[in-house]
């Protein structure tokens, strides 16, 4: 893997007439199916990686396996690969550019970092420590700054659209280069936080969010689906197996079950 034509690459596909379309990968199986179906890009859902992982979402899953499962994602991709670091990982054992500079060794060349319940100022920091040790390493890493205005009611909902711009200059002045507002849908209010700021805006699959051809005449960027594929796999696992459980009958089993040969035939040697 190139990191430096990869990471061009990424920053490019994010400036072309239509949204990036990015249904997030949470393993290397996974990230290897969407390539395969002619993903542009991979990028990780923080939550999806957690659950694969026996953890739960929101800054539980340790360091270490995240990294392992970011370099099983890279090792069988082509295409660029941008992660979701959550709140950075950043502690006294580990420093925040430490931390950093191990997702880019491992394949990143773009991260999601979120501000979530902290200040403004805090992701601030953060985003300009990455932007440093990036340069340091010569990769030109995108930052996708997360902001939970929206997902978290940070502010009253009049307010929204101004607390989220107030944060996005904060954030580009910072070195980030991409917006993501989390659970933002109304389409004057994507247009309006479009319109107002130099960072590329990322929305995420939300219900009552429009489809991404339309987003685009708003002025999106990126459009990404979270969690939602693993949360969709998990009830239809969840069905089959209770199924199976309950009455021992295999056939619901072989109805969309994609072949044996199929699926092993996608992995290198």
């Amino acid at each position: 893997m190139d990191l430096n034509n990869n990471a061009t690459v990424f920053a490019r596909l994010h400036c072309q007439p239509h949204p990036l379309r990015l249904p997030n990968a949470w393993d290397a199986g996974s990230a290897l199916l969407i390539e395969s179906l002619g993903a542009a890009a991979i990028a990780t859902t923080s939550a999806g990686v957690a659950w694969s992982l026996g953890y739960r979402d929101g800054d539980k899953l340790p360091l270490e396996p995240h990294l392992a499962a970011i370099a099983a994602i890279a090792r069988v991709i082509k295409v660029p690969l941008s992660v979701d670091i959550e709140g950075g990982y950043g502690t006294q054992a580990n420093s925040f550019e430490n931390v950093v500079a191990r997702f880019i060794d491992a394949g990143a060349v773009g991260i999601n970092i979120q501000d979530g319940a902290d200040s403004p100022q805090t992701l601030c920091e953060k985003i300009s420590r990455a932007r440093s040790v990036a340069e340091r390493m010569g990769v030109r890493l995108y930052i996708n700054a997360r902001t939970d205005v929206y997902a978290r009611n940070l502010a009253p909902a009049a307010m929204q659209v101004n607390e989220t711009l107030v944060r996005a200059k904060l954030y580009r002045d910072a070195g980030a280069d991409g917006l993501f507002v989390l659970g933002v849908t109304d389409p004057e209010q994507i247009r309006d936080i479009a319109d107002n700021t130099d960072l590329l805006l990322n929305v995420i699959a939300w219900p009552g969010l429009l489809p991404a051809d339309r987003l685009a005449e708003l002025g999106v960027r990126r459009v990404s689906v979270g969690s939602w594929i693993p949360q969709t796999l998990w009830a239809n696992t969840a069905k089959l197996a209770a199924g199976f459980l309950a009455d021992g009958n295999s056939e619901p089993l072989f109805t969309d079950a994609a072949a044996y040969a199929q699926i092993n035939g996608c992995f290198p040697d």
